[in-house]
């Protein structure tokens, strides 16, 4: 790795940033339940380096990952129909939720962040998987119209904006890390997103614009962006050509055509979010034998296994929602421990 890399978030020509202070460890996103405060004494009390702003999508319609989204949007409405959200003229009563629901749990994020000086992650859905799921008037999915979804990635941004800006002002001492949630990010760029009559699918996205959408969002404030996809063929090369950070994702996915592309944004700086703990209720094998992967993987690449600690963050392969509270609560846990081994033992 370059020896001349700065130590703040910079950067130029679609490189990561250079040395961030992120880690060991940290949460994707959703968590079960409903509680906004126990959940976040949970996670800042487990996560003391690196905690995350909780989302609790089982309180409904406004929690979920789009919802919650839409609540942040500037100037873009949205409202819960039997097929799912659809675009409308002004915010209703599923628009004042989401926004009621995310003050909640910023407001539990702040009471036990109090003093806290690091890394913070917060979450929201970037705008290739915010087009594909959102519906138009019309019923159709806003991925079907150029200009939808030129409108939706500019809302975002001032959105995010925003957002971002109240985060800091409720925790001054946070250095916010912004993870932008993709899923659909591979679906879009292979036209694998389904037309709303799901005879047909939408014609791919022109990858360049999918760059330039994500290099917008992606430089929406002075903060360091991630994007997460716990897809398969996370597109790598092209999140990093977009400028971000870090990619988050499901370490079991990965198949030996990634390993080049993985040793290459390695070695550019990009930070690797490898989830490694299954998001749903499984057996946990010890934390050395979580992380055995990664240590298999950067000998493959012949990369120092010194470099192991500042590359990696530990997670969950996803979100913990599908999962029991005890096993959240065990999986948030075994993260921490398996990212010690980790720095304990690299080779």
């Amino acid at each position: 790795m370059s020896d001349d890399r700065r130590g703040d978030n910079s950067h130029e020509d679609g490189d990561a940033p250079a040395t961030v202070p992120w880690g060991p460890a940290t949460g994707v996103g959703s968590m079960p339940g409903g509680d906004a405060r126990e959940t976040a004494r949970q996670v800042t009390g487990t996560f003391e380096d690196f905690p995350y702003l909780p989302e609790l999508p089982a309180r409904g319609p406004g929690a979920d990952m789009i919802g919650r989204t839409v609540g942040l949007l500037a100037e873009v409405y949205a409202r819960v129909e039997p097929s799912g959200w659809r675009i409308g003229d002004r915010p209703g009563r599923d628009t004042k939720r989401a926004r009621s629901w995310l003050g909640e749990d910023l407001d539990a994020l702040e009471e036990f962040t109090q003093g806290y000086e690091g890394a913070l992650k917060v979450q929201a859905v970037g705008p290739w998987t915010l087009a594909a799921s959102l519906e138009l008037r019309n019923g159709e999915s806003a991925l079907s119209d150029p200009g939808a979804c030129r409108d939706l990635t500019a809302s975002l941004v001032e959105g995010l904006t925003a957002h971002l800006a109240d985060v800091r002002r409720r925790i001054p001492g946070a250095r916010v890390v912004l993870q932008l949630d993709e899923p659909s990010l591979t679906a879009v760029l292979r036209g694998h997103i389904r037309s709303a009559s799901g005879y047909r699918t939408h014609r791919a996205a022109d990858r360049q614009l999918v760059e330039d959408a994500l290099r917008q969002v992606a430089g929406v404030d002075e903060g360091a962006v991630v994007v997460h996809s716990c897809a398969p063929d996370v597109p790598f090369a092209l999140l990093r050509r977009a400028g971000v950070a870090g990619v988050s994702f499901d370490f079991g996915l990965l198949t030996e055509r990634d390993e080049d592309i993985i040793g290459e944004a390695v070695e550019a700086g990009t930070k690797l979010f490898a989830g490694v703990v299954p998001g749903t209720d499984a057996a946990l094998s010890d934390p050395a034998g979580s992380v055995m992967g990664v240590r298999t993987l950067w000998r493959r690449l012949g990369l120092n296994p010194g470099t192991l600690a500042e590359s990696l963050v530990i997670t969950p392969s996803c979100g913990l929602a599908g999962a029991s509270p005890a096993y959240a609560r065990e999986a948030l846990a075994h993260c921490v421990r398996a990212a010690r081994s980790l720095a304990d033992n690299p080779e």
